[in-house]
């Protein structure tokens, strides 16, 4: 597949609807986005608000993957549905960038959560060792799993690793360097395409915040698109990838500007358009989404301009109106970089990052969801 980048092609347009019961528009730093008032959300995960503030709870689970941990700190979490059911990962140790900071997975075994095993660390040949970043898991059509994730003293310098196992994560192959200058999906999860190509959302940070895309079949010949924006008007990182009719693809951005920004691609991933401002709020934090099978589209992400609480699922029919769904984490703390799944019997997974001591698995009911 030829990926380039086409810098002519036109986004449409992001009307101003109303994403959640009360909302206003508010001018910040001379720009203009939505700012909403999440009516009656109090508490921790699962309190519902918007269409679901009178309705039935579509949270059928909300648990920690553990309780205790042989690190203190915890983030960056990414989900996968392997054969035998759920794989999760993130990084782990004293302290986000500290050398200590591994890969960690744990597997979801009869309702149950193994214990958490670290898989990865950022030792080197000479005796250093680096913190790990990022992990991303893909499944492969063969059985493979893939895990991609990061190592580097930081991410303007940081490259591209990965491992695979291929007995549902029970075990993992020695680790292997990507080629240079690719680093792999970076922090959500790559997406295959009907053409067997597994596309994967990327992005730099050590010349200004920028996006492009990646693609490979077998993880080891790859191609990538120039950068989709020039980190000046938009600073965006962490693309998270939605599919609409007719081979269109989109992607949601976490961005400076307070705001996610988004881009579209008509032909399948092989050209992108302009980034653009999406009417919903970020904090500079990470989000994910998820085209569900219904062909609704599914998003996670704080709903503030500041700060990392709330925790919020919004829907859309195309990718442009959003609405709210229901507000995991209410409280004050950190609640952030959230992943997302929806796995072959139509649930919807969720782990993100609990005040960064944990990481909290939520099931969601996707039918529960109800849009106006």
């Amino acid at each position: 597949m030829a990926v380039t980048h086409r810098a002519g092609l036109k986004a449409r347009a992001t009307p101003r609807r109303s994403l959640a019961l009360a909302g206003t528009w508010l001018r910040q730093g001379g720009a203009v986005f939505a700012v909403f008032v999440w009516l009656g959300a109090t508490g921790c995960a699962g309190r519902g608000t918007g269409s679901q503030s009178s309705g039935a709870s579509p949270v059928l689970s909300s648990r920690f993957i553990y309780e205790t941990a042989p690190f203190p700190s915890c983030h960056a979490s990414t989900l996968v549905e392997t054969r035998e059911g759920i794989l999760a990962s993130w990084f782990g140790g004293t302290a986000e960038g500290n050398p200590d900071v591994g890969i960690w997975v744990a597997r979801l075994q009869g309702g149950t959560w193994t214990k958490p095993v670290e898989v990865a660390d950022g030792k080197q040949s000479d005796g250093r060792r680096f913190p790990c970043w990022n992990p991303v898991l893909t499944q492969t059509s063969s059985g493979k799993t893939w895990l991609f994730y990061k190592v580097g003293p930081n991410p303007r310098q940081w490259w591209g690793m990965m491992i695979e196992s291929s007995n549902q994560g029970r075990t993992w192959s020695e680790p292997r360097r990507l080629p240079e200058g690719i680093l792999g999906p970076i922090k959500n999860k790559a997406v295959w395409l009907k053409d067997g190509t597994l596309l994967c959302p990327s992005s730099t940070e050590h010349e200004g915040w920028r996006v492009h895309m990646e693609s490979t079949r077998d993880a080891r010949q790859w191609k990538k698109t120039e950068v989709l924006n020039d980190g000046k008007e938009f600073g965006a990182i962490q693309p998270a990838v939605l599919f609409h009719p007719e081979g269109r693809l989109q992607i949601l951005c976490r961005s400076r500007q307070q705001a996610v920004t988004q881009s579209w691609s008509e032909d399948g991933g092989r050209t992108w358009g302009p980034m653009t401002r999406t009417a919903l709020p970020n904090p500079n934090s990470g989000l994910d989404a998820v085209t569900l099978k219904d062909g609704r589209q599914l998003v996670i992400y704080n709903h503030t301009p500041r700060g990392r609480s709330p925790l919020n699922l919004a829907l859309s029919r195309d990718g442009v109106a959003w609405e709210s769904s229901w507000v995991l984490e209410s409280e004050p703390g950190e609640f952030s970089y959230p992943a997302i799944l929806q796995t072959r019997d139509g649930k919807v997974h969720l782990t993100y990052t609990w005040k960064r001591q944990k990481i909290r698995h939520v099931v969601v009911d996707p039918r529960k969801l109800a849009m106006r």
